[in-house]
């Protein structure tokens, strides 16, 4: 049975996904995500799960600069779990006595609809998460009335849930990723994405046209792209790119080395499965049977032979 460390305490949308996937995993709360992804990096958990991006508000942070710094991890997939808020209240506790709340800022922005509409006075305060505001919640003793946070956060603290799927979207989704220590890749699915980090050589005009064209010209389709400053002054950058298939299949391949050329440092975070299983969409003439007609081509035309 594997260990696998997430983002807690007990009752996140990460643990949420975590039993949803890997059900019989042993589970390994941690503080925040970089807690997290050391007790995989220092073995003390076979591996990690976090969030990555959200459909509403976009690129977890924290998650990508984690996965730009520190000790390398890949990841091995990636599960798409859809995100509902519950209002969670201490047994007895009616809508029209809560007058503050707690919650995320994210869940916070996500069910603005809903605490205008039904709690027009309340006041909301900032929680490190949801699971968390929950815990706050459950004291007898806590000033806060009410926590926005997953059903399965009132599970684990003994709260009532009295108003259920309150986002103001209904398809909210959250991309969460399994990272490991480096080791043997995912097999090719056919269906895969491929993610990495580049930091620029230096800044000229041009310069992320240059790493675009790397993908463009290889058929490499791009689902993903962030920019994320490397703390060494303003203007200085590096960028997350996930794109489709697999570093086994040559355009990709190729597209990464040619990367590697362009840049100062390029971290490679993975190929795995997407978990929306959308095969791979090959460009004519990008395919790896084409690749290694050309090669061929090529090393007929230096050894004079053609």
């Amino acid at each position: 049975m594997s260990k696998l460390a997430y983002l807690g305490p007990q009752g996140t949308f990460c643990e949420a996904a975590l039993r949803l996937l890997e059900p019989d995993a042993e589970r390994l709360p941690c503080a925040n995500v970089g807690a997290a992804l050391d007790a995989a990096r220092d073995g003390e958990a076979d591996g990690a799960v976090v969030p990555l991006e959200n459909s509403v508000e976009g690129a977890i942070t924290q998650t990508l600069d984690e996965l730009a710094g520190g000790r390398p991890l890949h990841i091995t997939g990636e599960w798409l779990l859809p995100v509902e808020f519950s209002l969670l209240v201490r047994p007895g506790t009616e809508l029209a006595q809560i007058k503050r709340v707690i919650t995320h800022p994210a869940a916070h922005t996500q069910c603005r609809g809903f605490i205008e509409r039904e709690m027009p006075g309340a006041v909301v305060i900032a929680a490190s998460s949801t699971a968390a505001a929950a815990q706050e919640v459950s004291s007898p003793e806590s000033p806060y009335d009410a926590a926005i946070s997953p059903a399965i956060a009132g599970e684990y603290y003994g709260l009532d849930e009295i108003a259920s799927d309150i986002g103001d979207r209904s398809d909210t989704v959250t991309r969460f990723i399994r990272v490991n220590r480096p080791g043997q890749l995912p097999a090719p699915t056919g269906a895969d994405r491929t993610s990495l980090v580049a930091f620029l050589r230096d800044d000229h005009p041009g310069a992320l046209l240059e790493m675009l064209s790397e993908f463009a010209v290889r058929g490499v389709n791009l689902t993903r792209i962030e920019s994320r400053p490397t703390g060494d002054g303003i203007g200085r950058y590096f960028f997350h790119f996930d794109f489709e298939g697999h570093i086994a299949d040559a355009r990709v391949g190729e597209a990464v080395s040619g990367l590697h050329r362009l840049c100062d440092d390029l971290r490679f975070l993975g190929s795995y499965p997407r978990a929306d299983r959308v095969p791979t969409q090959i460009k004519e003439g990008t395919g790896d049977t084409d690749f290694a007609e050309a090669a061929e081509w090529l090393g007929k035309i230096r050894a004079g032979l053609a």
